[in-house]
């Protein structure tokens, strides 16, 4: 469990906020690129780590991202006109560009100098994995943007997905690293009920990588193991197979809010990129990235996998607190753990029913809450070291931010998993000479 004082530094996100100060030395998803598609299109809403924003695409393809209230009279530039690179305000026409400058100011004499005086809160942007990023930081301390992405895949092939969270976005993050819950919340199979498995389903417990669509028998009770990174941390959840063999999933956390999951369809790694990014205290948006060509076979049992990565953009939802999430009760006792449809679904309803903001005084963390309890220390000492002058170590832009990998594998005898999507896991060696050969 943690203190109240310390919940509170990991949760609440605004200006001046020891969490918010630190979040703010990172650049930060603002919102996709689709939300602000072409030159001169509508201007739109944009709220971040507490701050209402907004944004729009110049003439000439330039992101803006400003405060939402003109400094004139504070009406919400929401409502502005996107002209001539430029939003201009409807009350009094007063015109900002990308960078906050005061561009036109036609309600005041043409011989006054006053829009040289005035300037708008404007934010940085920097586009890239279909996502428009976010600097809020001090000017002086600004970092070099971390490109997780690389270039193995042209912009065009990167989409991002998001779906928006009624909850605080620690208890987003925590669930994303919680190892054991996937035995359980994600489960199609209640307990003590047999499920008739598909025909086709293949089973695969002997040393090596899962083949796509197939599924590895193994224990619901993992162990952790961790190690620190110049990243982070990465953990196992180790679990026994019934032929004797170690399941090793292995999850990378960047901070500060970035998570690499092994995929649950093969051994692709890389390619599933969450993000739990923070609207203000009480709400986040669940990012996701994947790419266009992100090899999945072709095979009828992969047919959903491939319709979700085609999907991009915000994911409208129907299941919500006040409809209790569509939970069918007879489903739950027949044929799902849950009851409830869909993955994302399910971790919504769990996170979301925490409250807004959890109290993590009265918790009873067990030995598989490892991850989160390192977790936690790790956002929580940072914190403090910023309020104490001790800068960020983990946002030198020329490390290598596209080489981090999730994986899974049935360990062979002799195999650790700490080599599991590093340069000496031989899958990773193959995956990158074919990025290189095409």
């Amino acid at each position: 469990m943690l203190t109240k004082e310390d919940n509170e530094i990991l949760c609440r996100v605004g200006p001046g906020t020891m969490m918010g100060n630190l979040l703010r030395r990172y650049w930060t998803p603002a919102l996709l690129s689709s939300e602000v598609p072409t030159p001169d299109s509508p201007p739109v809403r944009c709220r971040l780590l507490g701050e209402d924003l907004v944004a729009f695409r110049d003439t000439y393809g330039k992101v803006g991202l400003l405060d939402n209230y003109c400094p004139h009279r504070r009406v919400s530039l929401f409502f502005g006109r996107n002209e001539e690179c430029g939003l201009r305000c409807v009350y009094h026409g007063w015109k900002f560009d990308v960078s906050g400058a005061c561009v036109d100011m036609p309600s005041e004499p043409a011989e006054s100098n006053f829009k040289d005086k005035v300037r708008i809160t404007a934010y940085p942007t920097h586009e890239a994995g279909g996502v428009i990023w976010t600097y809020m930081g001090p000017e002086d301390k600004q970092p070099g943007f971390r490109n997780f992405f690389g270039d193995a895949f042209p912009e065009s092939e990167w989409r991002a997905t998001k779906i928006i969270s009624v909850c605080n976005w620690m208890q987003g993050l925590e669930g994303n690293i919680d190892s054991s819950h996937i035995d359980y919340l994600h489960s199609g199979r209640p307990p003590g009920v047999e499920v008739k498995e598909a025909a086709d389903q293949v089973w695969f417990d002997q040393p090596g990588y899962p083949p796509p669509g197939s599924r590895t028998p193994r224990s619901h009770s993992p162990t952790l193991e961790m190690e620190d990174t110049w990243y982070g941390f990465r953990y196992a959840g180790l679990r026994k197979t019934p032929n004797g063999y170690t399941n090793a999933r292995v999850t990378d956390i960047i901070l500060p809010f970035y998570t690499l999951v092994a995929p649950v369809y093969g051994p692709l790694g890389g390619d599933n990129f969450l993000v739990m990014v923070p609207i203000d205290d009480h709400s986040f948006w669940r990012l996701g990235f994947a790419t266009t060509s992100t090899p999945v076979p072709e095979d009828p049992r992969l047919a959903s996998l491939q319709a979700i990565i085609a999907q991009y953009g915000i994911k409208e939802r129907n299941q919500w607190a006040d409809n209790d999430y569509l939970i069918d009760r007879d489903a739950q006792k027949t044929s799902t753990y849950t009851g409830i449809s869909g993955i994302a679904q399910q971790d919504l309803a769990v996170t979301e029913s925490m409250g807004t903001i959890g109290d993590r005084t009265k918790e009873h963390l067990g030995t598989t809450d490892r991850a989160v309890i390192r977790m936690r220390q790790k956002l929580i000492n940072a914190a403090k070291d910023l309020a104490n002058g001790i800068e960020p170590a983990d946002v030198d832009p020329s490390l290598p931010w596209d080489r981090i990998r999730s994986a899974e594998r049935n360990l062979d005898e002799g195999e650790d998993w700490r080599m599991l999507g590093t340069e000496e896991d031989p899958l990773v060696r193959q995956l990158e000479t074919d990025e290189v050969h095409g």
